[in-house]
C-alpha cells in the first residue's frame, strides 16, 4: 500500500468519525450521504474503525456510533451510550444461546427507553418495538426491577415525576404502600415481572396486547443502577416461574458481564 493510499484511508476514517460526532447514531446510508465515500470503501473504513474500537455497531438496527471515549456529548447521554455499547455483544450472545430476545432499557425521565435490543436477531417473531421505543415505569418488568434496586433518592425523584402525571399507568405512584410491597416482592424474587393487568404497549399510548411476558434484572454495580435488561417470551408458552427456572441464571450472568464491561470502560477512561 502506497503512502498516498494510507493517507487517503486515514482521511476517510477521520471524515467518518467527524460525521458520527455530528450525528451520534448513523446508518450506512447516512454516512454515505454525509461523507461522499462509496459504500464498499465505507464498509472497509467502518470495519477498521470497529476493529480498533473507535466505532461500534448497534445490535438492534445495525446503525453505527462513535465510541463514547471519543465523543463530547452531554455526560448523561454518554453514560447511557456506554451502557448500550457494553450491552450489545452480551445481548447478542444471550440471544444466540437461548433464542428469546432481550432489551436494554434506560431511564428517560417519566418513562424508560429502549437503548439496545436483540429482537431482530431472534428466530421468534417478537416485535415489541425497536430501539428508541418507550415504556412506563410502574407496570413493566424493566421498570419495576429498576425501581426496586436503584438508590432511595433516585427512586423518590422518579416517583415525584410520576405523581405529577395524569396518565393512568402512573396512578400506582400515589399508592405508596402497595408500590412498596411490589418492589419488596421484586427484590425477594430477584427479578421483575409485568403487572398482571399489563398486556403491553408503549408509553403514552393505549394498551396493546402483544401476547408477551417478560422477566427482567437490574444492571446494578452495588452503588447505582445503569438500566435493566429483560428476556421477552410468548406468555402462552411458559409460566413466569417455569421460564425463570430455565433462563433467569442466563439473564443474571448477562447482567454481571455488562457490569464488568462497564467497570473496565471506567478504568480505561
Amino acid at each position: 500500500m502506497s503512502r498516498s493510499e494510507t493517507i487517503r484511508g486515514l482521511e476517510r476514517g477521520l471524515r467518518v468519525l467527524e460525521a458520527l460526532e455530528a450525528k451520534s447514531i448513523s446508518s450506512l446510508q447516512d454516512l454515505h450521504l454525509t461523507t461522499g465515500i462509496p459504500k464498499p470503501s465505507l464498509l472497509r473504513v467502518l470495519h477498521t474503525l470497529e476493529r480498533f474500537r473507535l466505532v461500534s455497531r448497534r445490535l438492534g438496527d445495525g446503525h453505527y456510533r462513535a465510541s463514547t471515549n471519543l465523543t463530547r456529548r452531554p455526560r448523561r447521554q454518554a453514560r447511557y451510550e456506554r451502557v448500550a455499547e457494553a450491552a450489545a455483544p452480551v445481548l447478542d450472545r444471550l440471544c444466540q444461546r437461548i433464542s428469546w430476545p432481550s432489551d436494554l432499557m434506560v431511564p428517560a425521565g417519566d418513562h424508560m427507553v429502549n437503548a439496545e435490543s436483540s429482537q431482530t436477531h431472534s428466530p421468534f417473531l417478537i416485535k415489541a418495538g425497536g430501539i428508541g421505543y418507550s415504556v412506563n415505569w410502574l407496570f413493566t418488568a424493566v421498570g419495576r426491577v429498576y425501581l426496586a434496586y436503584c438508590p432511595d433518592r433516585e427512586r423518590e425523584q422518579i416517583l415525584r415525576k410520576l405523581r405529577a402525571s395524569g396518565k393512568p399507568e402512573d396512578r400506582l405512584a400515589h399508592e405508596s404502600k402497595r408500590l412498596d410491597a411490589i418492589l419488596a416482592e421484586t427484590r425477594k424474587r430477584g427479578y421483575g415481572i409485568r403487572d398482571p393487568g399489563f398486556v403491553g404497549g408503549f408509553f403514552g399510548t393505549p394498551p396493546l396486547d402483544d401476547g408477551l411476558a417478560a422477566i427482567a434484572v437490574a444492571l446494578s454495580d452495588g452503588a447505582r443502577v445503569h438500566g435493566s435488561i429483560n428476556i421477552l417470551f410468548v406468555k402462552t408458552a411458559f409460566t413466569i416461574e417455569d421460564f425463570a427456572a430455565r433462563h433467569l441464571a442466563d439473564l443474571q450472568a448477562a447482567a454481571r458481564e455488562i457490569i464488568a464491561s462497564l467497570s473496565v470502560q471506567s478504568k480505561n477512561r
